[in-house]
């Protein structure tokens, strides 16, 4: 007789279990591009970095770096200041709805 806890008897494992997923790095993708400065006349390549509704998509949904983030910025605002890009989303404009009442 053992006089301390008894283990309970071994059981088979189901599954080989690897732990929680972990999705893969995102890169800047100026960075992989070795762009230094961010132009705001390339609406082709600031047209990503814009949600449907136009708003300016965050680094952890993009990839950017803090540095190309703040470029990105700049450039989009700039971009919106000469009417390249939109201020809001296309259904919005034309509707003419008004979020605040």
């Amino acid at each position: 007789m053992t006089t301390g806890p008894q283990r309970p008897p071994e059981r088979k494992k189901k599954k080989e279990y690897r732990g929680k997923y972990t999705p893969r790095r995102k890169v800047c993708a100026f960075c992989v591009d070795k762009i230094k400065d961010i132009d705001y006349k390339d609406v082709g390549r600031l047209r990503r970095y814009l949600s449907e509704r136009a708003k300016i998509e965050p680094r952890r949904k993009t990839g950017t770096c803090a540095r190309h983030q703040r470029g990105l910025t700049v450039a989009l605002k700039r971009a919106r200041y000469v009417a390249l890009l939109p201020f809001t989303a296309e259904h919005i404009r034309e509707s003419g709805f008004n979020l605040r009442g």
